[in-house]
């Protein structure tokens, strides 16, 4: 037990986000701040909502896409066309009562519509109001789209990725959707925080340029030091050996050496007392230098054994490494149900559905729980009613399309 009390509720609970984004970035950050207990309204296009319910298959039994679940749990789902005049006068009247709004509009769309950043806090003083685009509100591509396939390439981030010979490869997922989601909840969280002692606004602006290349971190840090472009390194680390993807008598495994003591660790492991000894190897820096001569060493004896028998020797030996898993494997390992990563809520309909989990779990207070993401528009009456709206303008804004 820890020596002090646990709050009642999550502790974005009482923060209303209007969550005007589509397709993933804003989406993602949105169930973000959802899982710390924020109440995230999915404002959506009546009709088709927004497109990731359609991007599949795979389905669920009653036509949720996989893609959408992703990226959308915990939320209410508002169907609303801000673009007709009485939508746009809800829409301002759901800002008067929300905290933050996530959005990904086009910048000439939103000046026209009076939404843009400088129009909402004109309008709404204390709003939070995040905008996410392919390359954020200023320079020559503002209005451009921007997509996360292209972005990886124009970001130089296809290309330190892939095999060292043959094309540049994107990474597996929409990374840059993904890190900019994060990027964009560390900074509604900061304004948050900031808002309570300033008691203003503020807007916040990120381009999935900006943040792909940012999340490159040491890679291209270490162009702007050096002046010089990094090789693609394929499986293997660019500043540290070894540190890749080793072939073993009946497999592949990923081994991790992180430093000069795991160096050692490694060798004694393998019973490499000839490479343990050798003072050339003996330090990180040496090793990356030499790495054109150490890494088929290092290949060659990882291939006299199996790969059961490294996981053993290795992990006896604290060597970091890990053997290579689809989602199969990753999701049936031990470690991904004891950290909850892998949720079984239900439907409506009471059909277990699973779910990924939240990765985050806190001391001192609760996540929210986890909901099924919502059907197109399945509160939208809630939400206005919660406005104020009676049934008369209800049915009036149902009979003009406008929810």
């Amino acid at each position: 037990m820890f020596p002090f009390a646990n709050d009642a509720v999550p502790p974005l609970s009482g923060v209303r986000v209007l969550d005007a984004a589509r397709v993933l970035a804003g989406p993602f950050c949105g169930q973000l701040l959802a899982d710390l207990g924020a109440d995230v309204v999915k404002l959506e296009r009546p009709g088709s909502g927004d497109d990731t319910r359609g991007w599949g298959p795979p389905f669920t039994a009653d036509g949720m896409s996989a893609y959408f679940m992703s990226c959308n749990r915990g939320k209410r789902s508002l169907t609303l066309d801000i673009g007709h005049p009485d939508g746009n006068a809800v829409f301002h009247r759901l800002l008067d009562s929300s905290d933050v709004l996530i959005e990904n509009f086009r910048s000439d769309s939103s000046a026209k519509l009076g939404l843009a950043p400088e129009q909402l806090l004109a309008r709404h003083p204390r709003l939070i109001a995040c905008s996410i685009s392919g390359f954020g509100r200023t320079g020559p591509l503002r209005d451009a789209p921007g997509y996360d396939f292209a972005i990886q390439a124009m970001s130089g981030l296809m290309g330190i990725t892939g095999p060292i010979g043959g094309p540049p490869y994107k990474v597996g997922v929409a990374l840059a959707d993904i890190l900019t989601g994060l990027y964009a909840s560390t900074a509604i969280l900061a304004c948050l925080r900031a808002r309570e002692r300033s008691g203003h606004g503020y807007a916040i602006d990120l381009g999935l340029l900006d943040c792909a290349l940012a999340s490159q971190v040491n890679v291209a840090q270490a162009y702007l030091t050096s002046g010089k472009l990094p090789a693609r390194q394929g499986n293997a680390h660019l500043q540290i050996v070894p540190y890749e993807l080793f072939e073993t008598a009946d497999g592949y495994l990923v081994l991790n050496v992180g430093n000069d003591g795991q160096w050692q660790s490694f060798c004694t492991a393998a019973g490499a007392t000839e490479l343990a000894s050798e003072p050339r190897y003996a330090k990180n820096r040496q090793r990356v230098e030499l790495r054109s001569e150490l890494v088929p060493k290092v290949a060659a004896i990882m291939k006299q054994h199996s790969t059961t028998e490294w996981e053993q020797r290795l992990t006896a030996a604290n060597v970091p490494h890990s053997v290579v898993q689809d989602y199969a494997g990753a999701f049936a390992h031990e470690q991904t149900a004891a950290r909850g990563m892998k949720l079984t809520i239900r439907d409506p309909a009471g059909n277990p559905v699973d779910l990924i989990g939240n990765p985050i779990h806190l001391t001192g207070a609760p996540t929210a729980p986890s909901t099924m993401p919502p059907k197109l528009g399945a509160q939208t009456d809630e939400v206005l009613r919660e406005l104020g709206l009676g049934n008369e303008e209800l049915s009036a804004l149902r009979a003009k399309g406008v929810v």
